[in-house]
């Protein structure tokens, strides 16, 4: 009797096993999305998926629909193909120029609702049209999304654009002390390329930081164990001065201060230490003086940049640096809400302190 129960158990289970089973070779992957806002306040939603079939000459399978919600799209994509759309695989998702400045908080949340896309899924604003640079073949580069993907995993693993996730995006946007961010890609004719970091007023478009600031931005920002930059600091005789920063490592500390009415200031400490890998000046760096004297033009030129980027931060209303969180923690609740704080920020006087420390200069003949 028991060998019996334990058979029809058994059968049970292999039935259910096979009712859930799922072919790969009969599921489309959707690995990357794109979204554009149309002048109908349609969207149109791009999906890249992978083709899975080793004989097969195409690398991926394009699918787009046009309507009133992304969630609608899926929908639409299950009668373009005879796949099962799945969207466990996504990896990126990129928003047009024109969805971005609407607004993207709709989106994300329909997306964080989804219990098959991770939390981790990148958001990234391209400056141009989402679909038409997903849909764009590049010779080097069989599959465009993985390209744009891999694009931006090495960029952000040395800090010169922040890491934007679903959940990231999300977070901010419902924090009242930091406005979210997230990368910015461009078509560059025969490559696709990094165009800066796109900041937001809560979840709308605003600004962009160009990429040449990114790591200024980065310094500013967080705390980093890597990153390099290369400085162009004027000219000293006709001869364009160049200073390549490299294995940079940076602490930063923020300090707010209370001012007479509702006014705050707050200063922003910057520790750096690097290694310089070319140098076009003058200064004999194995000289203690001489490279001191560059350590300080090093950190005054990183400073006039970094306070000129945030005055426009400020004259745009984008908190992007969560200068907000600061000024929040050393307030009451009750006069943090009564703090219209995206009336006060523009007014926030805000000072950069940089501090710069080469490590190691290589050896110099």
């Amino acid at each position: 009797m028991r060998r019996m129960l334990a058979i029809v158990v058994v059968i049970c289970l292999l039935a259910g096993c096979e009712s859930d089973e799922r072919i790969l070779e009969q599921m489309a992957l959707v690995q990357t999305s794109a979204y554009d806002l149309l002048e109908n306040n349609k969207i149109r939603v791009l999906s890249s998926i992978p083709v899975i079939e080793p004989d097969s000459d195409v690398q991926r399978q394009l699918l787009t629909a046009e309507n009133d919600s992304i969630k609608e799209a899926r929908l639409i994509f299950s009668r373009e193909t005879d796949l099962t759309v799945v969207s466990g695989q996504m990896r990126n998702t990129l928003f047009g120029i024109s969805i971005a400045k609407a607004g993207l908080a709709r989106y994300i949340d329909t997306l964080l609702r989804d219990p098959s896309i991770a939390l981790g899924v990148k958001v990234t604003v391209v400056n141009g049209g989402a679909g038409e640079l997903l849909s764009k073949n590049y010779k080097s580069h069989l599959d465009t999304g993985r390209y744009i993907d891999h694009l931006l995993e090495k960029e952000a693993s040395v800090n010169s654009i922040p890491k934007a996730t679903l959940y990231e995006f999300s977070r901010d946007y419902n924090d009242d002390g930091v406005d979210p961010v997230a990368p910015m890609v461009k078509d560059a004719g025969e490559k696709a390329t990094i165009d800066g970091i796109a900041l937001f007023n809560k979840d709308r478009y605003v600004m962009r930081i160009p990429a040449r600031n990114g790591l200024i931005f980065a310094l500013m920002k967080n705390n980093l164990k890597q990153g390099e930059i290369a400085l162009n600091m004027g000219e000293v005789e006709g001869r364009k001065l160049v200073v390549m920063f490299s294995s940079l490592l940076s602490k930063r500390k923020v300090k707010v201060h209370h001012l007479e009415g509702e006014r705050f200031s707050a200063d922003i400490h910057v520790n750096v230490r690097g290694s310089i890998l070319e140098y076009t000046g003058q200064e004999d760096l194995t000289d203690t003086d001489q490279r001191k004297k560059l350590e300080e033009d090093i950190a005054a030129h990183v400073t006039a940049r970094a306070e000129k980027m945030i005055q426009d931060m400020q004259r745009n209303k984008v908190d992007s640096l969560g200068i907000g969180q600061y000024v929040r923690n050393s307030l009451s609740y009750k006069r943090w809400k009564a703090t219209e704080w995206k009336d006060v920020y523009p007014r926030v006087k805000i000072n950069c302190r940089v501090k710069v420390k080469i490590k190691d200069y290589g050896k110099y003949i």
